[in-house]
């Protein structure tokens, strides 16, 4: 059964330097810890990410999966699952939006369906890394974002 989770954060950055972190995906594995890999496959006309290979290690939960990225304007960013070892179905988004002077309310919605029955303990940490965009972005956002801004 497919879960849902959906949360919000302001980060003290423009939008820009928040979607210029979150579209980095080579710096994913430097600042998430459950991300060891990521490679861009296919990129489109502007150069943003179409396609994205991440191999996933959060202790319990190995995964080696592509996802597919559409980009809208420069502050909206969804993803789909394209293929998975562990997962079915796999659906996300950030959105962005001007917060006040120099400031993002980002929001992140998620829904992840697992292939396989997990027991209880296993299947919350699996929901809680994905709830986290691709592992700990909620504070490694932040922390990425406040250096690299």
């Amino acid at each position: 059964m497919a879960e849902h989770t959906s949360s919000s954060i302001t980060i003290e950055a423009a939008p820009a330097d928040v979607m210029a972190v979150i579209a980095d995906f080579a710096r994913y594995p430097d600042w998430t810890g459950e991300v060891k890999e990521a490679e861009v496959l296919a990129t489109d006309g502007q150069g943003r990410a179409e396609q994205v290979r991440l191999v996933m290690d959060a202790g319990a939960i190995k995964d080696d999966q592509t996802l597919g990225y559409t980009w809208t304007g420069d502050h909206e960013v969804s993803w789909t699952l394209v293929k998975s070892q562990m997962l079915r179905s796999l659906d996300g988004s950030y959105i962005l939006k001007p917060a006040g002077a120099g400031a993002t309310e980002v929001t992140y919605r998620l829904t992840v369906d697992v292939k396989i029955p997990m027991l209880g303990m296993i299947k919350r940490k699996a929901e809680k890394v994905r709830t986290t965009p691709h592992g700990r972005p909620r504070a490694g956002l932040v922390d990425v974002v406040d250096v690299s801004g």
